[in-house]
């Protein structure tokens, strides 16, 4: 059973306006999500499941379709409010989704088979998916589940401050637990994140969460249970999410087997602030030189 690709861009109407603004950094205006589509294909895998919202399915769909057609299998989700609440009645003032591990629920009824779950804006690398697609074609299973780890070093902004999730790996190289740092940067020869009025120091080659996740399918029922314990916990507060790492965390913690931190060597790049764009562009440019990817992804 050859594995999916899950892509969580039900945030990106909000942040880019509308879907025709969605950035090209390739030289054929190429988005940062066709090259993880275009990694993703090569790698194996033979479909692709785009978590979207509603209202921006057309735009979306005259976006990807033409590009993709014929070259990968593809559905659509939408991530909605009222999605896998049940009798909970959904707070009025609750206007935004209720975060990754419910995108991810929301994919219940399209996936069938071992899977990988990514950000749409995030880059990857090709050594990333083609270490995913052996972890879910060989060694994925309901008590196995994977992330993949990358350096942090890798993963920095020179333009500010960044938040991750800080693995802590054992022995055997499976996840014991990931800690959220915020405010993380290179100070001089080490690396530095800031908690309060203090400062710490976290080693370069500490792995790192940027939400490439790989599960078997048995997960959903799991994650269905979990969000309606979340809702119980937290369904009133407006701002509560319900995101991937929880889910991590208490499958750990519960019993239900192991999280395999699969490490990486692949650079990760991102545009978390406006002022990345032009080195997303340069990065992306140095690796079509070299040939990794060809000019134009889909001729």
């Amino acid at each position: 059973m050859q594995p999916t690709l899950l892509i969580l861009a039900a945030g990106m109407a909000s942040r880019y306006g509308s879907m025709k603004q969605i950035q090209g950094f390739g030289p054929g205006g190429e988005t940062i999500m066709d090259y993880s589509i275009y990694d993703a294909i090569r790698a194996g895998f033979t479909k692709v499941v785009f978590i979207i919202r509603k209202d921006f399915a057309d735009d979306f769909k005259a976006l990807m379709e033409p590009k993709l057609k014929g070259k990968v299998a593809i559905d659509y989700v939408y991530q909605d409010l009222h999605s896998f609440t049940g009798a909970y009645p959904v707070p009025a003032d609750r206007t935004k989704p209720w975060g990754t591990a419910h995108a991810v629920l929301c994919a219940r009824d399209a996936i069938k088979e071992p899977f990988a779950v990514i950000n749409a804006d995030d880059f990857y690398g090709r050594d990333a998916f083609e270490k995913a697609y052996k972890f879910l074609t060989k060694e994925v299973d309901p008590k196995t589940q994977s992330i993949i780890g990358y350096e942090l070093a890798k993963t920095l902004s020179d333009n500010g401050t960044v938040s991750r999730g800080v693995c802590q790996v054992d022995a055997s190289g499976n996840l014991v637990s990931i800690a959220e740092r915020t405010k993380i940067y290179q100070d001089g020869d080490k690396i530095t994140y800031e908690e309060g009025d203090k400062k710490f120091t976290v080693p370069f080659d500490s792995q790192v969460s940027m939400n490439f996740w790989g599960f078997d399918a048995s997960i959903f029922p799991y994650l269905e249970k979990l969000f309606g314990e979340f809702l119980k916990e937290q369904g009133t507060n407006p701002k509560a999410e319900f995101f991937i790492p929880i889910i991590g965390d208490k499958y750990i913690k519960e019993g239900k087997g192991v999280i395999k931190v699969i490490p990486t060597s692949a650079k990760w790049f991102g545009v978390t602030y406006k002022e990345d764009a032009p080195g997303v562009q340069e990065s992306l440019n140095a690796l079509i030189k070299k040939g990794e990817y060809p000019n134009n992804l889909w001729k």
